[in-house]
């Protein structure tokens, strides 16, 4: 009866959680995205990256990165690494054993009480011990320690593979921009080689008027500056390109190399809107967020152990073997045989206050973990909401912008007209070179913005990492 309370007793205490979890607490999340108006569930993340991003020289690259990535071979070795100690924390129930065999040869000395009487119980003047045994440590699954382990190690898992998936999202939005802004550039320095032309085309035209005395010498030389002007920044574009195709090879895990494109920046389609789905998604589809979201449970398990730690422990020992002092009678059973059982409880006396500081302290970090949870769902929010409102005003810049073009391609043909019948000057002229240059690197510069916000959108939805 006693023996079977005990065992009760025991059940029970192992059952026993000392410390209350903290839950989740609720997403603080509006019903829409601030520039959205529907309220679809239906999201643009759940794509695949690979549906996502049509253009396959784009794929090849983001296979790449997310093969060869450093920072992504260290994500999976850390996923890895979080396994193992899972692994090992499932064992937690499981005592300890050892195997033990050793051997002792002892020789007293002849005027010892052993040297003395050892020659007449043993035969001769020295001693030994043959031992082979097992022997048992087990310390009691009391006060929910082991089970706050192995929630800890579970959450730390998780942890691991959502940093691997945010690691992941990240290295898609940064090749995806590298890659556009390669676009860009190409188009940009299309863009000022043509100017060039027009200006190399112009400063002939004003030279030869300066030679019939139509035009001064004030005229050949702004016309040169303006030529000018168009020249420096064909290098500095062409140091901008290099620049981007060294720094997409380092993402890719290769060599710094030239960078294949698969579409000029005006083949490239600019969708007319993409579904961001309903703020309450991202809890569940950023990985982020959910990163935030398992650290509470590290932080409860935290609480849980360091309150566990403060109470007393029970260990039992066993060991049982063969042990003789002949070799000969070693393996003699059961004469040989021996067996030891043992218990033990801990309690913590001096070392309780520091023992209560660690517990407070894992208190204190479990609040810190709440209001990160809390923050990182607000800080998703704001980037879904800001990637939406850039896609929406780059829309509109880009209409402008587009009839801005139109109106100046317009004028410098006018002005290149009046010029050579001599109804306009060449200030005009260069002028409207000038605004047409301008225009146009502009215009090119709204088309990789609305590209960059579409991957922004995709990222801050949570897509990228499937």
């Amino acid at each position: 009866m006693i023996r079977t309370a005990a065992l009760v007793l025991l059940a029970g205490l192992g059952a026993c959680k000392v410390s209350k979890d903290v839950a989740p607490p609720a997403a603080d999340v509006p019903g829409q995205f601030r520039s959205s108006t529907t309220t679809d569930t239906t999201s643009v993340a759940s794509l695949p990256w690979k549906s996502f991003f049509a253009d396959p020289i784009l794929q090849q690259l983001i296979d790449s990165a997310i093969v060869r990535n450093y920072d992504m071979q260290v994500a999976l070795k850390n996923i890895q690494s979080a396994q193992l100690t899972l692994g090992q924390s499932k064992l937690g129930y499981w005592p300890d054993v050892n195997f033990n065999a050793t051997y002792n040869f002892n020789r007293p000395s002849d005027n010892s009480i052993n040297g003395q009487f050892l020659p007449q119980i043993a035969g001769h003047k020295y001693q030994e011990d043959y031992n082979v045994n097992v022997g048992l440590s087990w310390e009691l699954p009391i006060w929910g320690k082991i089970k706050s382990q192995q929630s800890r190690a579970l959450a730390q898992y998780l942890q691991s593979a959502e940093a691997k998936k945010t690691l992941q999202t990240n290295i898609v939005e940064g090749v995806a921009d590298g890659y556009y802004n390669l676009l860009m550039l190409d188009a940009q320095l299309n863009i000022a080689k043509a100017n060039l032309a027009l200006n190399d085309s112009t400063l002939t035209i004003i030279r030869l008027q300066y030679n019939a005395g139509d035009v001064t010498a004030l005229g050949v030389q702004q016309a040169e500056a303006q030529e000018q002007a168009a020249a420096e920044l064909i290098p500095q574009f062409e140091q901008s390109i290099l620049l981007q195709e060294n720094a997409l090879s380092v993402l890719t895990g290769t060599l710094p190399r030239s960078i294949t494109r698969g579409k000029t920046l005006e083949e490239v389609p600019v969708r007319d809107s993409l579904a961001a789905g309903v703020p309450a998604e991202l809890v569940s589809r950023r990985p982020d967020v959910r990163n935030s979201e398992l650290a509470l449970t590290v932080a409860n398990a935290n609480v849980g152990i360091n309150k566990a730690n403060m109470y007393p422990s029970i260990t039992i020992t066993g060991q049982g073997g063969l042990n003789s002092f002949k070799a000969s009678d070693w393996f003699n059973i059961p004469g040989s045989l021996f067996g030891i059982v043992a218990g033990g409880l801990t309690q913590p006396l001096f070392q309780r206050k520091q023992l209560k500081t660690q517990y407070e302290l894992a208190k204190v970090d479990r609040e810190k973990t709440v209001i990160q949870f809390r923050q990182a769902v607000l800080v998703a929010v704001g980037e879904v909401s800001d990637a939406l409102a850039k896609m929406e005003k780059l829309k509109e810049q880009e209409a402008v912008a587009v009839r801005r073009v139109t109106t100046l391609r317009s004028a410098i043909n006018n002005a290149n007209s009046l010029f050579r019948n001599g109804l306009a000057n060449y200030l005009e002229v260069i002028t409207a070179q000038s605004n047409v240059l301008q225009s146009e690197l502009e215009l090119a510069s709204i088309k990789k913005g609305q590209l960059s916000a579409e991957v922004e959108l995709y990222r801050s939805l949570g897509g990228g990492w499937n």
